[in-house]
């Protein structure tokens, strides 16, 4: 399937790769991972939470990392790296990104500050920096964002100028990740002032020189500075990829940290259920404990829900990577140029991904927070600090604002391109919506009536888009509110789709009595969600359209938005008997 083509075509679950299928080797990375997080993560977060007071924690930390393996993981073997599988690194992504701060750190290195020269680097380039990177003997950071340069990052005014064998580089970075112990800077400058680049600069460079660490929110534990070079000399050998092509370097590099920041999120959502369930256990009121009262239920079930449809949609999302890099390799390319490209391939998945995986880890933490009550906000609870950190997710690797915008402009685009054919299907329902609806006989058997309504949640999308289209053409992209309304319906019709075909296939392999809960978490998750796609789809036609045409969509969301009534409250407390009889995330 390409990227996009969710929207037009039925994935088989028999296509799907699910966690509940992970192989012996990526269960021992998986192992391997967690053994560290609890002897050296774990037990620490409060001491790494003090950076300023141990500063020296993270990079000593990333250390054993790098001798475990871990942050050389995805690098091929011929750079000193173990060369593991898309999905594997899915897994140890999600493992790492319960570790909060020092998550971060992992991110920052092994992803912006590593995949640049993996990518991009000529083969001098690879040899010299990328055994030192997964190894962890030098860490990298990624310098992009400007004072006056955040999500337009083409205005960066840091330049470079070419005088004889070396660039000359003047300007200032900011928020800079991991910049108070790099070793290698990752960064990107206009050269003579107009043609966005890349550069790699050496700690240590003259006049090279870093600000002191922000005071943060939240990821406190994670060195957070600004980078000044000024008058700083590099060797003209230390051009990353094109002049000019900085962009391609900085966007391409972001699809991937929006997947795995995805896959992050959801371990850290995983994590942090089972610190609130374990307190909801623990804690009595009244003579009971507060996991056997309703209200707490609700939340316990909608936290496992969503984290869920999450895990669905991200190993849904990994495996199809996966298989694009395995496609691209038996055609001659190099591993790391088919990660870049499939990882390019499903970029409207993977802005997705990075959207519904932050906004669910917030939901969740959110929740973890209330069933603490008073004691939640208390900084001896760590649910105070996870609240905290969570929040930056939303912003890093694009606002969820840039990454809505750019999930249906990439749409539009493949459209546009002949890549994705749109149209055909909107005007099929356009003709669909001025006939009278087709009541002959029904799919029969399991999940029959949760396709049907995942197809209809696709026609609302299609006829949405399609209509905006015609009014706006080429304009469309100015019209921010009704593209964020879009990339709602089209984000949780994916997640949903996503879930479904996760269970089923859990079905087919184990018999629909071993999956009965995930059956119940995929229906509530899909009726709310076609509560939300209404909502969605309503304002965003009212933002365009007008008179018959106006009636005839608001008819057709409602008719593409329709599923059985559901008791919601029932199914939601057979999901929380099992959280907390297990005391634990348990799916």
């Amino acid at each position: 399937m390409k990227g996009g083509e969710f929207l037009i075509t039925r994935q088989d679950p028999s296509d799907v790769f699910i966690p509940e299928e992970l192989n012996e080797e990526q269960l021992m990375f998986r192992n391997m991972t967690l053994e560290f997080m609890k002897s050296k993560i774990y037990p620490f977060i409060p001491q790494i939470d003090k950076q300023k007071e141990h500063p020296e924690m993270v990079p000593n930390l990333l250390n054993e990392a790098g001798e475990l393996g871990l942050l050389g993981a995805g690098v091929p073997e011929e750079y000193g790296g173990m060369g593991v599988d898309f999905n594997t690194e899915t897994v140890l992504g999600e493992e790492l990104g319960k570790s909060q701060s020092f998550g971060v750190a992992v991110a920052a290195h092994t992803g912006i500050g590593t995949l640049p020269i993996l990518y991009f680097g000529t083969e001098e380039q690879k040899k010299k920096y990328l055994p030192d990177l997964a190894s962890g003997k030098r860490k990298a950071s990624y310098c992009l964002t400007e004072p006056n340069s955040g999500s337009d990052a083409l205005a960066a005014r840091t330049k470079a100028v070419l005088d004889g064998d070396e660039w000359v580089l003047n300007g200032q970075k900011m928020w800079i990740t991991n910049a108070g112990f790099a070793d290698l800077f990752i960064v990107f400058a206009k050269v003579d002032g107009e043609q966005f680049s890349c550069f790699i600069v050496e700690k240590g460079t003259p006049g090279l020189s870093l600000g002191d660490e922000e005071i943060k929110l939240g990821i406190k534990g994670s060195s957070t500075r600004q980078v000044f070079f000024e008058n700083v000399r590099i060797p003209k050998d230390n051009l990353l990829g094109e002049i000019g092509k900085g962009h391609k370097i900085a966007f391409n590099v972001l699809n991937i940290g929006r997947f795995k920041l995805c896959a992050m999120v959801m371990g850290g959502s995983k994590k942090t259920i089972d610190v609130a369930t374990n307190y909801a256990n623990e804690r009595h009121q009244f003579g009971v404990s507060i996991s056997s009262f309703g209200a707490i239920q609700h939340k316990l079930a909608e936290m496992a829900i969503r984290t869920f449809a999450t895990e669905s949609a991200t190993y849904r999302v990994s495996d199809l990577i996966a298989d694009k890099i395995t496609e691209l390799v038996d055609a001659g390319a190099t591993r790391a140029e088919a990660k870049l490209k499939a990882a390019e391939e499903y970029n409207i998945e993977c802005a997705i991904l990075k959207v519904l995986g932050s906004e669910s880890l917030d939901f969740v933490v959110d929740e973890a927070v209330q069933i603490f009550g008073g004691t939640g906000y208390s900084e001896e609870y760590p649910v105070a600090r996870i609240y905290r950190d969570s929040r930056i997710n939303r912003i890093f690797e694009g606002t969820n604002e840039i990454n809505r915008m750019l999930a249906v402009g990439q749409m539009m685009k493949k459209a546009l391109k002949g890549e994705l054919d749109l149209m055909t299907p909107a005007m099929k329902i356009t003709e669909e919506l001025m006939s009278i609806p087709d009541f002959g006989d029904e799919d029969e058997g399991l999940f029959a009536a949760e396709y049907k309504a995942i197809d209809n949640a696709k026609k609302a999308i299609l006829m949405a888009a399609g209509a905006a289209a015609q009014k706006y053409m080429m304009e469309l992209e100015n019209q921010q509110e009704i593209l964020m309304n879009l990339a709602d319906m089209a984000i949780d019709t994916f997640t949903a789709e996503s879930a479904i075909l996760r269970t089923h296939k859990l079905v087919n392999q184990k018999g629909e009595e071993a999956a009965q809960l995930q059956i119940k978490m995929c229906q509530v998750y899909l009726n709310d969600a076609l509560e939300r796609i209404n909502s969605a789809g309503k304002r965003a036609v009212c933002g365009f359209a007008e008179g018959d045409e106006l009636r005839m969509m608001l008819l057709g969301i409602k008719r593409f938005t329709k599923y059985e009534p559901l008791n919601t409250i029932a199914l939601r407390k057979e999901v929380a008997a099992k959280m907390i009889e297990t005391n634990a995330y348990p799916f």
